[in-house]
């Protein structure tokens, strides 16, 4: 089961990486260019939420069944810049943290009358949690811990 956990989780990483970046030139086109929010500009924003909650319940059930994650908590004294610390702490934390802000974005842009509102909304929130991922993701030339773009 870690296995595929670990798969599902580096592919949906991409998902959610994709559709924040698909989601972000949406609202600058939408707010500079002063294009209306549609039911489909509406569907993207929704759908970007529901796949970075996807992989936050991926994660979470990763999370519990990590042996880097059961290492760190049975050997407290393992506090360090270390790559166990990063995945125990680091990494969830500050991914929680990203998907949060997609939360409070994704609801505010939807209560918002204007357009414009809306679509300000989005590139904040988002752009804001992209940043957060980007730095949270153990990318192959990170500092803080390394993993493969896709993990067979």
């Amino acid at each position: 089961m870690y296995a595929i956990l670990l798969f599902l989780h580096g592919i949906f990483r991409w998902l959610v990486v994709t559709s924040l970046v698909y989601t972000i030139v949406m609202a600058v086109k939408g707010y500079f260019e002063n294009t209306p929010f549609t039911k489909k500009t509406d569907l993207i924003r929704h759908s970007t939420a529901t796949i970075a909650h996807l992989q936050l319940t991926i994660g979470f059930t990763l999370y519990t069944q990590s042996p880097l994650v059961k290492y760190f908590f049975t050997n407290p004294k393992t506090f360090d810049l270390s790559e166990i610390t990063f995945f125990s702490i680091i990494h969830g934390t500050a991914m929680l943290i990203a998907i949060i802000i997609i939360t409070i974005g994704s609801a505010l842009a939807k209560r918002k009358v204007n357009d414009r509102d809306k679509f300000k909304t989005i590139l904040i929130y988002y752009s804001i949690a992209l940043l957060i991922i980007f730095l949270a993701i153990p990318w192959p030339f990170s500092p803080l811990s390394q993993r493969p773009y896709i993990r067979f």
